[in-house]
């Protein structure tokens, strides 16, 4: 029998050439939210579709299906250690799952992607939901098609299992549904104290002007606390600006973009910090590891309990606005003047129910991400359909959150991922903030001092630890088993209610 070692070199290096031609096809579609001039989009819609031909193409050669089978009936298989294996696995995944993929249909859907997107940037420009509906119904049903067949090859109860485990393998709606429901219940538990308590912030200074340019300074500054390199000769990342906030790249390359607005700092403040978090995440996966599918991050939760980690539990605490708050005041001049750390620290936690998702305060956010699952669901398994998405959204919002929803705009388009495709993502959200939550009680105990270096301006040990415990084992188990392997427990929602309750209970004074 052929000998292991040539095999499994071969098979690595193939993988190799994929991960190269995604990471090109990643910066293409940030270069279409970013600097693409508008008339290029029907080209770039071409681009992409023949990008996602070839990468389809790579996946399901014939070649890798005869290396895995070598490498895997070899006798000497078991002297594989860990990695390997976990990077033969996820490579059989990934071609067992490609190769029942239609090539028409992936090439479609890339297309349609790039269409859709654009059609919903005018729609909800133009508070056009007719507009983007015929588009979105095409998506939506080539994700079905995709559903259909990957629900057999995963071996998942559902169309909607078959997606969700795209962003967080092994996850399950079923699961999602129980862990959002106790979610759901301590949530509002807490909304309704802090709506009831006597005690309320004055959150009118943050409408005050911060003109554009001073707040691309403040967002440099936020990157250099966070180590997230953008302006040396050596730097590894960027900061653009887009409508919708989002973060692309790989490695030595990981881009970031927000959203600027006069009267409203706050928002790309805490959007560079979300996306920072990100970011970081993809920087600090092992070097050695780079091109092998081990070498990518753990799943979209994991992902996102990293920016929210970021975002909140670092820069919506105390600690770090009794550091930052004279450098705000130096950026913005009088602007702050005699606005206090307690008087800041309250209104940026303020909560309140909102109707849109990305400046939500961390309490009703869970709320939001658990009307879009939902919604998704009953898409999924057609109790839903595209036409009826506006009067399904608006309902659920009055209901979970007890806001009118008034256009389409700040309802059902706010969001680009289900413009992109992307069913199943919005779950992987909340799952996040449950993980930061579980995280933040395990560093407690190995960080004990952490909160008194933020104060200091000092995020590095904090990055560092997250470096180590989170970062460091990339894609090399599931989900379910890395918050186990990190916090010795398996995912548990009490942690980030308990700390929600702990924080807010100290800002209302309930």
């Amino acid at each position: 029998m052929e000998k292991l070692h040539p095999s499994h070199q071969k098979l690595m290096e193939k993988a190799k050439s994929i991960t190269i031609l995604l990471s090109a096809t990643s910066i293409l579609h940030w270069d279409m939210e970013t600097k693409m001039p508008p008339k290029g989009i029907k080209q770039r819609s071409e681009q992409l579709a023949m990008l996602s031909k070839i990468a389809h193409r790579m996946i399901t050669d014939p070649e890798i299906g005869s290396l895995l089978k070598t490498v895997e009936r070899h006798r000497d298989y078991e002297t594989l250690d860990a990695t390997q294996r976990r990077n033969v696995y996820l490579i059989r995944k990934a071609y067992d799952e490609q190769t029942k993929l239609p090539e028409e249909l992936v090439v479609e859907t890339a297309r349609q992607q790039a269409i859709t997107v654009d059609i919903w940037k005018k729609a909800k420009a133009a508070k056009d939901f007719p507009l983007f509906k015929p588009e979105l119904e095409k998506l939506l049903n080539l994700r079905k098609k995709a559903a259909e067949i990957l629900m057999k090859v995963k071996q998942t109860a559902t169309t909607y299992d078959a997606l969700i485990d795209i962003y967080e393998p092994k996850m399950t709606a079923k699961t999602i549904t129980s862990i959002f429901s106790e979610l759901r219940e301590g949530l509002v538990s807490v909304i309704h104290k802090c709506q009831t308590a006597p005690k309320q912030p004055d959150t009118s200074f943050l409408q005050r002007k911060v003109p554009i340019d001073v707040q691309r300074r403040i967002s440099d500054s936020l990157a250099k606390f966070l180590e997230y390199d953008v302006e040396s000769k050596k730097a590894g990342g960027r900061i653009d600006e887009t409508e919708h906030p989002f973060t692309t790249g790989y490695y030595d390359d990981v881009r970031i973009t927000t959203h600027y607005y006069e009267e409203k700092f706050a928002s790309s403040l805490f959007s560079i910090l979300h996306e920072a978090g990100h970011a970081i995440y993809d920087q600090n996966l092992k070097a050695e590891w780079i091109y092998q599918p081990v070498g990518e991050s753990c799943s979209l939760g994991f992902h996102e309990s990293q920016s929210r980690f970021v975002e909140n539990i670092v820069g919506r605490s105390r600690e770090f606005w009794a550091y930052y708050l004279p450098k705000l005041k130096k950026f913005t001049g009088k602007t702050f003047a005699g606005v206090d750390v307690d008087t800041l620290v309250f209104a940026i936690n303020q909560v309140k129910p909102s109707k849109i998702r990305i400046e939500a305060d961390e309490v009703t956010y869970g709320l939001h991400i658990i009307i879009r699952f939902e919604i998704e669901r009953d898409l999924m398994a057609d109790k839903v359909t595209v036409a009826e998405l506006p009067q399904v959204w608006n309902q659920k919002y009055e209901k979970y959150l007890g806001v009118d929803i008034e256009n389409d705009s700040e309802g059902v388009m706010q969001d680009t991922h289900w413009a992109s495709g992307y069913y199943g993502y919005f779950p992987t959200y909340a799952l996040g903030n449950i993980y930061s939550g579980q995280l933040l009680s395990k560093m407690r105990g190995d960080l004990p001092d952490w909160t008194d270096q933020i104060t200091k301006g000092n995020f590095h040990n904090v990055k560092q630890w997250l470096s180590k415990n989170v970062h460091s084992y990339g894609n090399l188990y599931d989900p379910a088993d890395l918050i186990k392997k990190i916090t010795g427990e398996p995912i548990n929602g009490k942690h980030f209610l308990n700390y929600l309750n702990k924080k807010y209970s100290k800002l209302y004074g309930f």
